[in-house]
């Protein structure tokens, strides 16, 4: 499989085993463009913890939560906030998969003129530092100045992660369940129709396979399931 498909299929993910750095391990570091210009080491960050998220303007996850991230952005000046613009979750005609790194930087480069705050950082057209963050379209992950994951969830809920955040600030483990919720139908047939022809055929068609696996399977997995407590200030 291309990493950059044309056309989305739930079997492009993984969505059984998640395969991203957890709690307790050391966070992938990687030198990438920046969506404003110049480049950046992912890890070069200034706050006491780096909050990052997956994302792309294709996936309706990631546009439904962007109004929580940037509150949350605003809300903890002491925090560092950053997006790793990843692979067109869901091409279609309008907004197609990637060919160049030209066209990878252009979509990311429309985030910020959508007035998105945060730090956009290019992953590269092969996706290598999305792949070492486990391949999600908008997982998130927080790491702490020892570049250690101190938490980290499959899928963003933004309401989970503030909580996650306060617990940390507060010097306690980040030991929430993220549980998954979908973006209100609104947000994704505005996400899908801006890609165009093929987005939202192409969700549609992998819609039962994505409720069963996310919706239903692994929430139940996380209620029978135990977090770890990762300390804050944890070393790996």
């Amino acid at each position: 499989m291309s990493y950059n498909y044309a056309k989305f299929q739930a079997s492009d993910y993984d969505l059984a085993h998640f395969r991203g750095p957890l709690p307790g391990t050391k966070a992938p570091d990687a030198t990438l463009d920046l969506a404003s210009g110049g480049r950046s080491r992912l890890l070069d960050f200034d706050g006491t913890f780096l909050v990052l998220e997956m994302g792309s303007i294709t996936c309706p996850l990631f546009q439904g939560r962007r109004p929580h991230m940037d509150r949350l952005d605003l809300q903890h000046p002491d925090i560092s906030f950053a997006v790793l613009y990843v692979r067109e979750a869901h091409p279609g005609a309008s907004i197609p998969a990637h060919q160049t790194q030209g066209d990878k930087a252009a979509c990311a480069a429309s985030l910020l003129s959508d007035g998105e705050n945060r730090r956009v950082l290019v992953d590269g057209i092969d996706g290598q530092a999305h792949d070492a963050y486990g391949g999600y379209p908008n997982s998130v992950f927080v790491i702490n100045r020892n570049g250690c994951v101190v938490y980290a969830s499959d899928w963003n809920n933004p309401t989970v992660t503030a909580r996650a955040l306060q617990r940390l600030k507060a010097g306690q483990p980040a030991d929430v369940r993220a549980w998954f919720k979908p973006v209100p139908p609104s947000v994704s047939l505005r996400v899908l129709g801006a890609g165009g022809k093929g987005s939202m055929a192409d969700f549609l068609h992998g819609l039962p396979r994505l409720i069963w696996n996310n919706l239903i399977r692994r929430n139940l997995r996380l209620a029978l399931g135990r977090r770890a407590g990762i300390a804050p200030d944890a070393e790996c």
